[in-house]
Formats: structure tokens, C-alpha cells, sequence
């Protein structure tokens, strides 16, 4: 084969340019025209012509002053041009192709007015033996890809070695590109040196691999090109692979190995660019494919297969670019506060009880989806080809159970014996899966392949078929771990295709810090967790849910009902009126007799009850607890409940579950069982004060029976009902001996409950409560649960649970500010609502979450209480701020409960009016509701002003 001819780059007249891209070959694209032709982008020999006639203008033999008269121009003409296709895309906001393409032909064109400036300032040295030099994009930018923001990657080659006047050329061509702001990853080396660098680093290797000429000697980069496929490339295949899965673990690692994660990385997250390019680079580096349609000529996707990779990169690149135009530089993190941007500017636009944002990322999380399935299928295929030779043999040795007849194994995977046989009986689309958990082996590419393209055999008939409902429920219940071939049945889509109902929950993203999965994924965690549990591995964490499951529930009842409990989300109804209504048709599609649907509707409609009850209400008031009692009725139905909500909170994400969620949970499970067992008239407060009040005396064996006698009678009955003794106790020694004008505190860790608790005791006086939860406020610290009590000899009894930023009890080292603190603002040296002003502010990636604000008064949930629910978005100084205005008019709190869910809160307030009494009369109620509103709304203003 004759080289291309070799490029002198001396004298600069004769040196020839660039390729003038017209079009570009991108990643896994065929010839793909640029957004904007080149003589619309920016005239290359026009640019090349004005600067150097600038500089023999002026007769200036100083490179500095030349240098920036070439910047000067070259900027000039790239802040066109960007104007222009940033126009150009706007008006094309969902083809990325030709900009990433325009892009690089861009930067090709300003590279090649460098050089030319470069070799004005230097030429080369007279003679044939000149020396040469060849400038080579590699990466991203060698793939002819460039988002607006990306780097820019270069490697200047040279024949033997590195001389002065190659140094020199490169220098002033470096210069000109880092006083052009541009972000430039650089190497000089000679052949030699590529192909000894690239053997050792492998991240050297693959930007070789993508390497493409761009200016100054042609025949210089030919030459590199088949040196290193003559040396290299073709007899390192299997090292590569190897090096490239292990890079690709490591990075999605680093990401959070989630391929749901809410943020995701649209460049190196699980099912982003990364994955794509990878499989580029594979294929190219096994069969010197020049593009990803390549991969359908080696054998490596089938043409379907690659369909989808084109649309899932073209997605991809289409988001990332948005994301560079928001952002004005190279970013490729999809945050929650630019999601709702980048779906507004591809066009996205709100549905029925869902918004476009989520719309938008439910397409995204898909995409990222058949991205992790295409790359699994084509992993796996080269690892057995190519990768490791041992596969086959521990697949032939390993000690696991032998396959069922029609199965066999491929480098120690499932795959069908004979595709024809396996599809002649459709039940073997759900079969396989069981036999994937029955001998523990992982499914073939091959069949996986086979399954996904005849999902349309799994039909109504086959969905009534008695034999395909016992297989899915074995899939559920009979072998230990059923979110593994559920996980796997949803990626390949036949989870969606037996419950059609599902495919509306798949991928769906709730735009909401809270929740840290998508629904169907949240779903597969809660029924991990389920398994977990069941397998005896939670019995430390989850001990009441454990011995709930020991003791024995219907097993079908509860996994089917976590199977659906959120299938009715992403509607404008109420996702638990939906999702009971669709249980009530799946379940008995599943093989629950009449008895066990009811009971998986129940469920699914009452899946919240427990975790609002024992979150949002105060369950130390009896009222709660025989309004919960009522509400389930059996004990049955109680321990099903409880084992749900556990799994569901779970499910939520890391982290969600807490000492101080487990609490509540087994506190209100206990109170509800006894009721239940005893009978609700048991659930009374002369009890619960009776046996507080004997604990508090045994507690306080070493007081004398006059002080005794004095602190068991200070206090109302609420007081004995809404507090646990441990707390009574600090407080009969705060308030020993207390002066008027004293205020003690007591600061401590409360490991039960994931919390500090901070207790006050001083003299009452209207607007205590506000005031300590403004200091609370200004320390930073998340009030999670309060209760304040009046004495009747005229003491307040305060206490607050708290958690640090990071919802975390805080450290003991932290103690002695949050006390100073406190006890400047209850002295008045620091006024809360004047320094709140600065610190009271929503944070920057939260902003975009819409949370309503509800208010209710409830006056059925308690006995002698108004409950005052606020639900809306929350921040630091909210709770001061609702406090305050109670206060303000007058309104007594008892007690106040705090719920978080990520941004938004849910605060409950117990309260009384100035006369001890219920708020009835609905115009007060309305006149309260517009003054919390008020503050609310203000609060929120200040807010977003300080964010």
C-alpha cells in the first residue's frame, strides 16, 4: 500500500491544510453533515491570510506581537461561529450530531490557522531532510465529537526526535490556543515513543486509537497509524478488552454503580457516553472498524442492536450539549436544578400529573437502560471471544447445579440449547429466568437477545395461563433473591410485558431530592430488601420486621404487594386510590385467591398510613393510636403493614432509614398490637400517666419523697403521656431548684433516635417555643421531633430533637457552640429573625422542586388538640417562621412533629387557643391559614433571594 504523499509544512504558502471536514464520520454515524458548512462557520484561508498579513504589516519579528494579533483574529472568528451554531442548535434542539461534528471542524480550522502562523514564525530548515511535523486530534476530538465545552486534545508528532524547531512551532501554536482561553491537553512525541507509551498506559492507547490527522505532514501520521496496528494493535486484543472492562467497573463505581442515579453523569455514568465509546473502541481495536456501524459487519450487534445504540448516543449527545450551553463550560453532570432547563429546551412539555422534567428523564433513564443491556450483550459476547479463555472452563468445573434439559451453558452462561424448541413453548420467556436463580448462573447474551425480540408471544393468553403465574410467583418466593431475575426481567422488558400495568413506572423519575431511584427500581430495591430480611440478614437492623417474618405472614400477600404498591404513580390521581384500583386486577392475574387480592388492594391503597401516622402524628397521644388500631383492624394486616412500610422507607435510598424512623415505626406497631390485643378502650391517658409517673419514682430512688411527691405533681397529664421517662428524668433535674430568671439545658446525644436532644427548662412565657427554635434554627440544626410543656407551678418544659446538616447527631466537639448559641439568643443578645435573614436560603440544585403548600386543621385526630398540618418546601428558617406566626396570634403549641422528605417537609403542630381549647370556628381557621401562608411565602422569597 502507497502511503499518501508526505507534506513538507515549509514554506507556509505550499504547506498543506487539513482535511476541510464537510462532513464528519462521528462515533457510530455514517457520513453526517455539519449543523452550519464551513463557509458559514468561519473562512479558513481568508483567517490565515488576514493575520499574516497583519504581521508582515507591521514588519514585527517578535513573536509575542504576532501571537496576539493571531489571537485577536482567531477569536474574532470563533465568537462568530459559536454565536452561529448555538443559534443553529437552538433552532435544532434535538439534533446533536451535526454540532458535535461542527464543532470539531471548528477547532480543525483554528489548529490549522496556528500552525500556519507557527511556521511564519518559524520555518522549517532548508534541505530534503527537513524536519516534519504532524498535528493528530485524538480522543474525543480525534472522533471528530466536540460538545461546545470540550477539551481540546492534540498530539504533535515527530519523526525520530523532538528538535528546536519543532519545539519552537508547538510552543507558539500552544500559546496561541491557552491565550484563546481554550482547555488544551497536549503531548510531543516521536513515533518511537507512541508505540512504547502506548504499550505501557492503556488510556495512551486508546487516544491513539482514535487518532485522526488534521494539519502538517499526512504521511507522518499514516506512518504512526500502521505502526501501531502492525505492532500492537492487532496481537493485544484480549489485554485491551480486559483493561477496558476494569477501567469501565472502576468508573461506574466512581459514579455510584446506580444506573438510576438521579444526577447522572452523561459522560461517565452507568449507561452514559463512556459505555458507548467503549464499545466503539472495542470494536475498533478487534476489527479495525473506522465507525460503529462497523460493529453490525463484525458480527458484534445485530443491525437492530445498533439502531438502538444510535439512538440512545444520539440522545446522550444531545443532552450533554444542552448541558454545556446552560452551563457555559464543560459540564456533564445532569443536576437536579438543570434538568428542568434542558428538558424545556428539547421541548418537553408537562403531562397529566407528571412535568415535563419528568418525562424527560423517564426518556433519559430508558435510554441509559438499552445502553446497559447493549453493553452487557456485547461485553459479554468478547469476554468469551477474546477476553478471558478461562470463562469456558469455570463454566465447565464450577461447583453449580446442572442445567434443566433444553438449557446449556455457554463460558458458564444460560443460553438456549435450540432457539426454535425454546420459543415453540413461550412460558420458557419466563422460565429461564427461574432457572437463571434455581442453578445461580447468569443468562447468555444470545438468549438474552432471543427474549427481547419475542416479548410479543407474552400475550393476554399466556398472562391467564395458571402454569406462567405459578412460574412468576416462584420467581417471587421460592429461591432467596427475586430481584435479581426481576432486575434483569425489567432491563430486558418482559416485567412490563406480563404486568402491562408496570411499563408506566419504568425508568419513572420523581423530581424530588427525596427519593434516590427511579419508581421500578425503588420497587426491586424494596423486594431486595424483603428477601434480605427473609434470609435472616437484617436481624440486627430490622429486628421487629424479622420477627414479624419469623413468626410467619402470607408471603405471596406481601411481595406481591411491594410488586405494586407504587404502580399507580406518575398520574394526577393519587397514586394509592390508582394502585389499589390496578391491584385489584393484578393480583387475581397473578394466582391470589380472592382473600389474598383484597388483602395486596388493602395494602397497596393503605401503603402510607403507617409511615405518615408514625412520622406526621404524635403517637404518644392515645387518639393515634386507636385512630391507626381502627384503621387495620387485625393484627394480621398490622404486621403486613408494618413489614411494607419498613421495606418501603428502605427502598427510598441509603441513608433513608434511620435509628429514629425504626422508633416510630416499632412504637407505633407496639401500641397498635396492644390495642388490638387488649381492646382500644386500653389505650387511655389515666394509664399511660399512672405507669409514667411509678417509672420516673423508680428512676428517682435517691430523691427524698418531698421532692418526689413535688415533681410527680407539677406536671398535666400530657405532659406524663407525650414523653419517655429517660427525658422526664433530665427535666426533674433541670427544673430542681430552677430560678425565675434561669434557663438550664441539656445537651446530649440520643443514639435511639439518630438525634441530639436539646431540653430546656425556664420560666413560661408566650413565643418559648419559636424563640428556641429560631436558635435551633441558627446553628444549623434540623429539628426532627419537639415537645413544650407548661408546669403547673409556671415552668416550660422544652425539648427538641436535632440533627446536624448531614442528618446526623452532632459530634460531641460541637456541643459547646450550639449552647453558646442558644444561650445568646434566649438572652437576647442575638435577635433570630435579623440573623436568619442571611443564613435562611434554599440551595442551589434544590430550586427547581415544586412542592405546594397544603395546610389542614385537623380537630378529629386528637382529643384536645388542634392539629395544624403545614406541608410545603422546606429550609432552614421555616419552622421559626410558622412558629412565630402561632404565637403571634395567640396559639399555644404542645407538641410539634416533623417529617422531612429531602425538600420538603411536613411540620404538625399540636396545638390550643389562649383559652386551652380546640380551634372550631372555620373563620379563625381561615384567618390563621392566609397568616402562615403569608409567612411562608415570604420566608420563601428571602430564600431564593440569598440562594
Amino acid at each position: 500500500m502507497t502511503p499518501p504523499r508526505a507534506v513538507s509544512p515549509v514554506p507556509v504558502s505550499d504547506a498543506e491544510p487539513g482535511p476541510a471536514l464537510t462532513t464528519a464520520a462521528g462515533l457510530g454515524s455514517a457520513a453526517v453533515p455539519v449543523l452550519l458548512p464551513e463557509s458559514a462557520l468561519i473562512d479558513r484561508e481568508a483567517l490565515s491570510a488576514a493575520i499574516l498579513a497583519e504581521i508582515r504589516a507591521g514588519q514585527t519579528a517578535d513573536g509575542k506581537t504576532a501571537r496576539a494579533i493571531a489571537v485577536r483574529h482567531i477569536r474574532e472568528a470563533k465568537t462568530e461561529a459559536n454565536k452561529a451554531l448555538a443559534a443553529a442548535f437552538l433552532a435544532a434542539p434535538n439534533e446533536a450530531r451535526p454540532l458535535i461534528s461542527a464543532q470539531a471542524l471548528l477547532t480543525d480550522a483554528m489548529i490549522e490557522t496556528c500552525l500556519r502562523v507557527a511556521l511564519h514564525l518559524h520555518p522549517a530548515p532548508a534541505g530534503p531532510g527537513g524536519d516534519k511535523l504532524a498535528v493528530l486530534a485524538v480522543g474525543g476530538y480525534g472522533r471528530a465529537e466536540m460538545a461546545p465545552h470540550s477539551d481540546i486534545d492534540l498530539l504533535f508528532l515527530t519523526p525520530r526526535k523532538t528538535t528546536a524547531w519543532s519545539e519552537s512551532v508547538v510552543e507558539t501554536m500552544l500559546y496561541i490556543l491557552w491565550d484563546l482561553k481554550l482547555k488544551v491537553g497536549h503531548a510531543s512525541r516521536t513515533l518511537r515513543d507512541c508505540i512504547r507509551l502506548a504499550r505501557e498506559d492503556i488510556t495512551i492507547r486508546t487516544a491513539l486509537l482514535e487518532k485522526r490527522f488534521i494539519t502538517g505532514d499526512r504521511a507522518l501520521s499514516h506512518e504512526l497509524g500502521e505502526a501501531l496496528w502492525n505492532e500492537l494493535f492487532h496481537n493485544s486484543g484480549a489485554e485491551f478488552i480486559e483493561a477496558k472492562l476494569q477501567e469501565r467497573a472502576e468508573r461506574h463505581k466512581r459514579q455510584g454503580s446506580q444506573r438510576y442515579v438521579l444526577e447522572p453523569n452523561v459522560k461517565e455514568g452507568k449507561g452514559g457516553l463512556r459505555d458507548l465509546q467503549t464499545l466503539y473502541w472495542i470494536g475498533k481495536y478487534l476489527h479495525r472498524v473506522e465507525k460503529a456501524a462497523g460493529l453490525v459487519r463484525a458480527g458484534l450487534f445485530s443491525q437492530e442492536e445498533y439502531e438502538t445504540f444510535r439512538t440512545a448516543e444520539d440522545f446522550l449527545w444531545v443532552v450533554r450539549c444542552h448541558l454545556h450551553y446552560i452551563t457555559s463550560r464543560a459540564s456533564d453532570q445532569l443536576t437536579f436544578d438543570l434538568q428542568p432547563e434542558v428538558a424545556q429546551r428539547m421541548g418537553y412539555r408537562d403531562l397529566a400529573g407528571r412535568r415535563a422534567v419528568e418525562v424527560f428523564m423517564q426518556d433519559y433513564f430508558r435510554h441509559a437502560t438499552r445502553v446497559g443491556e447493549l453493553t452487557r450483550i456485547f461485553l459479554t459476547g468478547l469476554e468469551a471471544r477474546h477476553a478471558k479463555s478461562e470463562a469456558s472452563l469455570q463454566g465447565a468445573f464450577r461447583l453449580g447445579k446442572r442445567v434443566r434439559p433444553g438449557y446449556k451453558l455457554v463460558q458458564g452462561r444460560i443460553d438456549a440449547l435450540d432457539p426454535e424448541a425454546f420459543l415453540a413453548d413461550k412460558l420458557n420467556l419466563l422460565r429461564v429466568f427461574e432457572e437463571a436463580l434455581r442453578t445461580t448462573y447468569l443468562l447468555h447474551p444470545n438468549i438474552m437477545r432471543l427474549v427481547t425480540a419475542n416479548l410479543h408471544l407474552i400475550d393476554a393468553g399466556m398472562r391467564e395461563d395458571p402454569e406462567a403465574q405459578q412460574i412468576f410467583l416462584d420467581l417471587l418466593l421460592k429461591h432467596g433473591n427475586p430481584e435479581r431475575s426481576l432486575r434483569r426481567m425489567n432491563e430486558l422488558g418482559v416485567l412490563a410485558a406480563f404486568i402491562p400495568e408496570f411499563e408506566h413506572i419504568v425508568a419513572m423519575m420523581q423530581f424530588n431530592v427525596y427519593h434516590h431511584y427511579t419508581v421500578d427500581e425503588h420497587t426491586i430495591q424494596c423486594i431486595s430488601t424483603l428477601a434480605q430480611i427473609e434470609r435472616g440478614e437484617l436481624i440486627e437492623d430490622l429486628p421487629l420486621s424479622s420477627s414479624i417474618l419469623e413468626v410467619g405472614v402470607n408471603r405471596k400477600v406481601i411481595y406481591v404487594a411491594l410488586l405494586l404498591h407504587d404502580i399507580g404513580k406518575g398520574r394526577a390521581e393519587d397514586h394509592s386510590i390508582l394502585g389499589a384500583r390496578i391491584a385489584r386486577r393484578v393480583a387475581p392475574r397473578l394466582g391470589l385467591s380472592d382473600e389474598e387480592s383484597e388483602t395486596v388492594e388493602w395494602l397497596v391503597r393503605w401503603h402510607l398510613l403507617m409511615s405518615d401516622m408514625a412520622q406526621k402524628r404524635d403517637i404518644s397521644d392515645p387518639r393515634t393510636v386507636r385512630d391507626f388500631a381502627k384503621a387495620v383492624k387485625t393484627r394480621k394486616r398490622l404486621d403486613l403493614l408494618t413489614v411494607l412500610t419498613v421495606c418501603d422507607i428502605r427502598g427510598v435510598g441509603p441513608g433513608t432509614w434511620n435509628n429514629w424512623k425504626a422508633m416510630l415505626v416499632r412504637a407505633l406497631h407496639q401500641a397498635t398490637a396492644a390495642a388490638l390485643e387488649g381492646g382500644l378502650e386500653t389505650v387511655n391517658r389515666e394509664n399511660r400517666e399512672a405507669e409514667a409517673k411509678k417509672a420516673l419514682r423508680d428512676a428517682l430512688a435517691d430523691w427524698d419523697s418531698k421532692e418526689l411527691r413535688a415533681e410527680t405533681a407539677r406536671h398535666y397529664p400530657q405532659y406524663w403521656q407525650g414523653l419517655e421517662t429517660a427525658t422526664q428524668l433530665v427535666f426533674a433535674r433541670l427544673l430542681r431548684n430552677l430560678g425565675d430568671d434561669e434557663i438550664r439545658m441539656d445537651l446530649e446525644p440520643d443514639v435511639s433516635r439518630d438525634a441530639t436532644r436539646a431540653a430546656f427548662a425556664l420560666a413560661d412565657h408566650p413565643g418559648i417555643f419559636s424563640r428556641l427554635s429560631g436558635a435551633l434554627a441558627l446553628v444549623g440544626a434540623n429539628v426532627v421531633d419537639a415537645r413544650t410543656y407548661t408546669s403547673k407551678d409556671g415552668y416550660a418544659t422544652a425539648v427538641f430533637w436535632v440533627q446536624d446538616a448531614e442528618g446526623h447527631p452532632y459530634e460531641m466537639s460541637r456541643l459547646p457552640r450550639l449552647r453558646q448559641m442558644i444561650e445568646k439568643t434566649l438572652r437576647g443578645e442575638v435577635v433570630a429573625r435579623e440573623a436568619l435573614a442571611g443564613r435562611d436560603k434554599v440551595k442551589k440544585r434544590e430550586r427547581e422542586f415544586r412542592f405546594p403548600t397544603h395546610i389542614t386543621f385537623d380537630n378529629e385526630g386528637s382529643d384536645i388538640y388542634t392539629i395544624i398540618e403545614v406541608d410545603t418546601r422546606d429550609r432552614p428558617g421555616l419552622l421559626y417562621d410558622l412558629t412565630r406566626t402561632l404565637a403571634n396570634n395567640n396559639i399555644s403549641i404542645v407538641s410539634a412533629v416533623i417529617a422531612t422528605y429531602g425538600a420538603q417537609v411536613v411540620d404538625s403542630f399540636y396545638v390550643k387557643d389562649m383559652f386551652g381549647l380546640k380551634m372550631h370556628e372555620k373563620r379563625r381557621q381561615e384567618a390563621l391559614e392566609k397568616k402562615l401562608r403569608q409567612a411562608i411565602a415570604d420566608g420563601a422569597e428571602r430564600a431564593q433571594a440569598q440562594g
